[in-house]
């Protein structure tokens, strides 16, 4: 059986997407800057010039070191990413019968398994391949879609969209649509399917087998 990360072709690409974006997210960094926006356009193109600003300026260390890549993305993406409605929307049916605990580790794992797979991609991305559009929504509005356009190493240009919702926090992104695919529902549909055959547990097991149970951050 294909695995929920690594095996699905349109799910790896959603996943290089996802983290090359907000890269679509770790212990923080202290002088991390802190991100202010109103505007759920300029939320996601701040992000992403902070985290891949950072990243030029650090290419060659983030590659001999995954860590310090981990607490960038940390520091600067995952306060402004919904991981717990997220990862809520991808267990759907099993969210209400797991118990806290695995939620939190399931919710640890998926992120982490993410990073895992596809950071040295990340490392690879640079910021003329992004372009975000300016939002045009209502101001008002709780749900908001930011529209951006990445452009591949061939020189295809792939749109993705961002859908975010309004907390008490400020916005916050939990879905990533890549040429009319959603993250949510394409993870969803394969946890689904794992998770009804082999259990909720052992998911959780093999995503923290990539990279340790004992890492654990808010988002």
């Amino acid at each position: 059986m294909r695995t929920a990360a690594v095996n699905s072709g349109r799910l790896r690409g959603a996943a290089l997407l996802l983290l090359a974006l907000l890269p679509l997210q770790i212990g923080a960094a202290a002088d991390a800057p802190a991100i202010v926006a109103t505007d759920p356009g300029q939320l996601i193109d701040s992000v992403a010039r902070a985290i891949l600003t950072d990243i030029e300026a650090h290419r060659a260390e983030y590659r001999k070191d995954s860590v310090k890549l981990d607490k960038l993305v940390s520091s600067l993406l995952l306060p402004h990413f919904d991981t717990e409605y997220a990862a809520r929307l991808v267990l759907a049916t099993h969210w209400p019968a797991a118990t806290a605990e695995q939620r939190e580790r399931f919710r640890n794992g998926f992120y982490h398994s993410l990073l895992y797979n596809y950071g040295n991609e990340l490392v690879d991305f640079d910021l003329s391949r992004l372009q975000v559009l300016p939002y045009k929504g209502d101001p008002q509005a709780t749900v908001a879609v930011v529209r951006t356009f990445v452009r591949r190493s061939s020189g295809v240009q792939v749109a993705v969209n961002y859908t975010l919702r309004r907390t008490d926090e400020g916005w916050k992104a939990y879905d990533v649509i890549i040429e009319g695919i959603s993250y949510v529902k394409s993870f969803r549909d394969d946890f689904g399917a794992e998770i009804d055959q082999k259990g909720l547990d052992e998911v959780i097991s093999r995503l923290e087998s990539q990279f340790g149970p004992t890492v654990s951050h808010a988002g």
